[in-house]
């Protein structure tokens, strides 16, 4: 029995997440279907973690263990051919039975893009969270500052999180615009439901001027999800990396 680990690309807009679930496309079950017609097996798919509906990957991981004696370096060329357009495996390799894609990441990126123009695109709906008006992505800095460390991220969640411990640690927040687009990549030792596209909305209320500093302070100091920042769109998330 062999313990495969894939690297997954996947464009989300059309598919409701990861996670398989009735009556709706996930990416999961996708790529299950295309590993039983191309090899003959059924396998179950663990994943680095969940990704929402409409949110997209650049480099998810996910294993599964696979008793058919197939070459795992032909395993994306294989997959590759059954799989629908939007999902691409990019790399899959063999691991130590005692990995697990989801129980053994030491860190996870997330890379936000902000489309930052009053000019509609018809082509960026689906690939970037939209703000019209005009961002300073300095003072976005000067707040993804604070967000840095461990730090109770109750204020920074969605409110049907189903967590009893909200302490997180962030390593970083880098933010660069390059003309009209802004990238935020976040990286952490995990998220919160909802966690980085409250971030980045924090960050840009802040940059509009709808919060102050001291408003993002008392949302991780007490928990308050009033004194942080919208939900961004899900169609500007990236999940950029899984770090074992």
């Amino acid at each position: 029995m062999k313990r495969v680990l894939l690297t997954i690309e996947y464009d989300g807009s059309d598919y409701f997440g990861w996670q398989k679930q009735p009556n709706v496309r996930t990416i999961q079950e996708e790529i299950e279907k295309a590993i039983l017609a191309s090899i003959g097996e059924k396998v179950e798919l663990f994943g680095s973690g969940r990704t929402d509906a409409k949110v997209h990957a650049l480099a998810q991981k996910a294993h599964f263990d696979m008793s058919l004696p197939v070459p795992v370096d032909k395993l994306p060329e294989i997959l590759n051919n059954i799989l629908p357009g939007d999902i691409a495996i990019k790399d899959a390799c063999e691991v130590d039975n005692d990995f697990h894609a989801r129980f053994s990441v030491h860190k996870k990126c997330y890379r936000y893009k902000i489309y930052n123009s009053p000019i509609k695109n018809a082509f960026l709906s689906k690939r970037c969270g939209i703000v019209k008006k005009p961002l300073d992505e300095k003072r976005m800095i000067e707040a993804s500052k604070i967000l840095i460390g461990e730090h109770d991220f109750k204020g920074f969640c969605s409110a049907n999180t189903s967590v009893e411990n909200f302490v997180r640690t962030i390593y970083d927040i880098n933010i660069a615009r390059n003309e009209d687009f802004i990238k935020i990549d976040v990286c952490g030792s995990g998220f919160l439901y909802n966690m980085v596209r409250i971030i980045v909305g924090t960050l840009v209320d802040y940059a509009l001027g709808k919060l102050s500093l001291e408003d993002i302070r008392l949302a991780l100091e007490t928990g308050d999800r009033s004194k942080s920042g919208q939900t961004m769109s899900p169609y500007g998330l990236y999940l950029k990396d899984v770090i074992y």
